[in-house]
């Protein structure tokens, strides 16, 4: 057993490829970082006088390729490297010729969208504020998966083969532990990747699990393969019992002090499962109290249910016992929730928008007084553009430390009236957008045209569609007040079927517009990812987000748009809510009443496609004056959008979102230093 001169547990550090890792790791460096800020958060995770928590989630987007890159003398390995993006326009041909070449590490592909990239973005802050913790995930080995469009089919499905043994910075450990799998043993591997503070000063240790071992039989290699993965009720069981059992053993293994568990979505709800079983009533009181959960969506599919008789595969009897006192729906008696267990054995329980806690406040009355409400956020330092960063530099006089205290950017509304600001602040946007114009110069990008972004998960309440749902109104709109640019992004899960109807429409529409490419240029992108997202939040005009309400349970890329001053276009749901009356941008579109949920079945297509119209004409005209014109620009109220935008992420980031976490959750003591 390692120690340090105090005498602490240093297990964590036992690395598996010891040859690869002298390369990278001296006495006082780690992979171009300092070392002996990850020596002080090892200790004070093994310090059983410090309170600590341990956050579980199924995924974690770090947007290692752009925030926090880690220094290796190695070369990169090919399996690490980002593919080039394929193009599908309504200009075909340039789409059989080009591709859009960003040369880029991947970014560790162990999250599928927003869920996972929320939670990359909180242990960021997390270690922005030097606080006790430590990250619970897996260790994905093919990654979510790789998107190939078709038009017959909407998308192709291929796994994402990457190589995490060569993976900078990310370190298998000489230590492991072991799930029950049916009658099977499955030896699980532990694996560790430090997440740096902005500063450096702090880290988040984040671990990993692997069943990917020569050890195991085949079928349970594939176990932590592929994210997501639903080919049967027993397959999805099977992970999420390997997050919340192998999780909380691998705490223990590891040393680690822990007084919290905080489970990011119910996929983790067997973490409870594994403390619980043998305890008495005195015991469970008690454990429920070191237990919090936060829920993410009130969209039906995104709520874990089992049938008992599946669960009876992978659990024992006293497994099972708790499982059906705890999750056992009123209605079929046969089935599992794990919304519901999470519900029923966390002493804290929040959803992730104000919007959000009323939706699942109706749709779980008995819980009404447990759910509160923390709005998600996004990390200001991965997501603000360099331009805007040093934009925010210049002006700090006014701002205030925004890197150190995310909150000050609201100061940014006390410079409405300095033409001066305004002035540059339209430079730094027209610097991201040459930028964007140069990735897709193929497709005859300008910068000096309107440009809108939808881009997030393809699922149907998303309405991927709506903005081409009339297609003569929109080609009449661009031919009298000027030419637009429109860019879709966005992966459907591999077993919605109706999201992969939707992109086969978008394509097909696309496609379709064909002899309008000289006022509207289409462009969906493959396989967004948090670097095309980074790109896109940054360096368009307009964000659309049209979701049905009351179906967004937060929704975050308008978050990372504002920061650069992109301007909303949006239906009245998520955090957009909060929002409201800040002068983002527009929203449009229906709007339920307060305790009204609807259905996700009638997606009001027609109506919200002409309120969409109505709307974005308005902009465009506020647009094309600002473009045409500096004395407009300065007074037309754009550029006020585009300020109150901005001001607004002094609300929306994890750093006062994590603050929140830590105040009413966690109470964890903040490093000094």
């Amino acid at each position: 057993m390692q120690t340090d001169k105090k005498g602490n547990n240093l297990s964590s550090f036992m690395i598996y490829d010891g040859e690869r890792a002298n390369l990278d790791i001296t006495d006082t460096t780690f992979y171009g970082f300092p070392k002996e800020s990850i020596v002080k958060a090892e200790r004070r995770l093994l310090d059983t006088g410090v309170r600590s928590t341990a956050y579980f989630s199924m995924e974690y987007g770090l947007a290692t390729s752009v925030y926090n890159k880690f220094k290796s003398d190695k070369e990169l390995n090919k399996g690490n490297k980002r593919s080039d993006t394929e193009v599908f326009s309504n200009i075909r041909a340039m789409d059989y010729f080009h591709m859009v070449k960003i040369d880029s590490i991947v970014d560790m592909p162990i999250y599928s969208g927003g869920l996972g990239v929320l939670a990359g973005d909180s242990m960021k802050s997390a270690a922005d504020l030097g606080l006790p913790l430590v990250g619970v995930g897996i260790l994905w080995s093919k990654g979510y998966f790789t998107q190939e469009f078709c038009a017959v089919d909407g998308q192709n499905v291929e796994e994402f083969l990457w190589e995490p043994k060569d993976y900078p910075a990310l370190l298998p450990l000489d230590v492991y532990v072991t799930v029950m799998i049916g009658d099977a043993d499955v030896k699980i591997r532990l694996w560790k990747y430090y997440i740096y503070s902005n500063d450096h000063n702090h880290v988040i240790p984040l671990i990993l699990l692997d069943s990917n071992l020569l050890e195991n039989p085949p079928w349970a290699r594939e176990l932590t393969g592929q994210l997501y993965k639903s080919d049967s009720a027993w397959w999805k069981i099977v992970q999420r019992k390997i997050l919340g059992y192998g999780g909380v053993r691998a705490l223990d293994a590891l040393g680690y002090s822990i007084d919290k568990y905080h489970l990011n979505e119910g996929h983790a709800a067997f973490a409870f499962l594994e403390k619980a079983v043998g305890l008495d009533e005195e015991g469970i009181a008690n454990l429920k109290s070191s237990f919090a959960y936060t829920c993410h969506t009130p969209v039906e599919a995104g709520h874990d249910k089992f049938l008992i008789s599946e669960l009876e595969k992978v659990f024992n009897s006293k497994e099972l016992e708790v499982l059906k006192r705890f999750g056992t729906q009123k209605e079929n008696k046969k089935i599992i929730n794990l919304t519901l267990l999470s519900m029923n054995v966390c002493s804290q329980v929040n959803a992730v928008a104000q919007k959000h806690g009323e939706v699942t406040k109706v749709q779980f009355p008995t819980y009404e007084a447990k759910i509160k409400s923390i709005t998600n956020g996004i990390h200001i330092p991965t997501w603000a553009s360099d331009s805007f960063k040093s934009l925010f530099e210049k002006y700090e006089g006014v701002i205030g430390d925004w890197r150190q205290d995310s909150t000050r950017l609201q100061n940014v509304g006390n410079l409405k009236d300095n033409v001066e600001f305004k002035k540059d602040l339209w430079a730094a946007h027209k610097k991201n957008k040459c930028e964007l114009a140069n990735v897709l110069r193929h497709w005859f990008f300008r910068d000096d045209v309107l440009t809108i972004a939808w881009a997030r998960r393809a699922a149907a309440y998303k309405r991927v569609n709506l903005i081409l749902q009339y297609p003569d109104r929109l080609m009449k709109m661009s031919k009298e007040i000027g030419p637009l640019q429109i860019i879709f992004a966005g992966k459907a899960h591999p077993n919605d079927a109706r999201g992969i109807k939707d992109i086969q429409k978008l394509l097909t529409s696309i496609d379709s517009m064909a002899n309008c490419s000289d006022y509207i240029k289409l462009i969906c992108l493959e396989n967004y990812d948090i670097l095309l997202g980074k790109l896109l939040t940054s360096s368009v005009d307009i964000w659309l987000n049209n979701p049905l309400p009351p179906f967004e349970a937060s929704g975050t890329s308008g978050m990372k748009a504002i920061l650069n001053g992109v301007v909303q276009l949006s239906t009245l749901d998520g955090w957009v809510v909060e929002a409201k009356d800040a002068n983002i941008g527009r929203i449009f579109g229906h709007s339920p009443k307060k305790g009204e949920l609807g259905t996700e079945t009638d997606l009001k297509m027609q109506e919200d496609a002409q309120s969409l119209y109505d709307t974005l004409e308005e902009l465009m005209h506020l647009y094309y004056d600002s473009e045409n014109s500096e004395e407009k620009r300065l007074s037309n109220g754009w550029m006020t959008m585009m300020i109150n935008c901005i001001a607004q992420s002094g609300f929306f980031n994890t750093s006062r979102m994590v603050t929140q976490y830590n105040d009413s959750v966690w109470q964890l003591d903040r490093a000094g230093g």
